[in-house]
């Protein structure tokens, strides 16, 4: 059986909180992706995600400048992680009951990777 190790993208592009949105929404267009992954402020924060639609529901939507609006602030927060020995079926059923499109993968409390609806439905072709 697959594991979310077996399928996950390893590189994963990452943002700082403070960046502004502006600069998250540049970095996603620059690496061709659709969500990037909040750093940890601690060993003991959680990771956060944000996302094409965060930005377009909580800061275009909403009228907000993204030259002033933080990534924080604007973030989803705490997220559903997997763990890389997780059998791929489970991951895909976490992600349904959740309403997820993307989870990362942690291992010992740090990143290992991302696995995303499409790595699943990639990996069942």
């Amino acid at each position: 059986m697959a594991r979310a190790r077996d399928i996950m993208t390893t590189q994963v592009v990452t943002v700082e909180g403070m960046a502004s949105v502006s600069e998250a929404v540049r970095l996603m267009k620059e690496k061709g992706v659709r969500a990037l992954i909040v750093d940890r402020r601690s060993e003991e924060d959680a990771y956060g995600v944000l996302t094409q639609r965060d930005v377009a529901y909580r800061v275009v939507a909403e009228g907000r400048d993204a030259d002033s609006v933080r990534v924080h602030e604007v973030m989803t927060k705490p997220l559903v992680v997997v763990n890389p020995d997780l059998d791929v079926k489970y991951v895909a059923r976490l992600m349904k009951q959740q309403g997820l499109s993307r989870a990362p993968v942690l291992f010992e409390q740090k990143l290992q990777g991302i696995v995303s609806i499409s790595d699943i439905i990639e990996k069942a072709m």
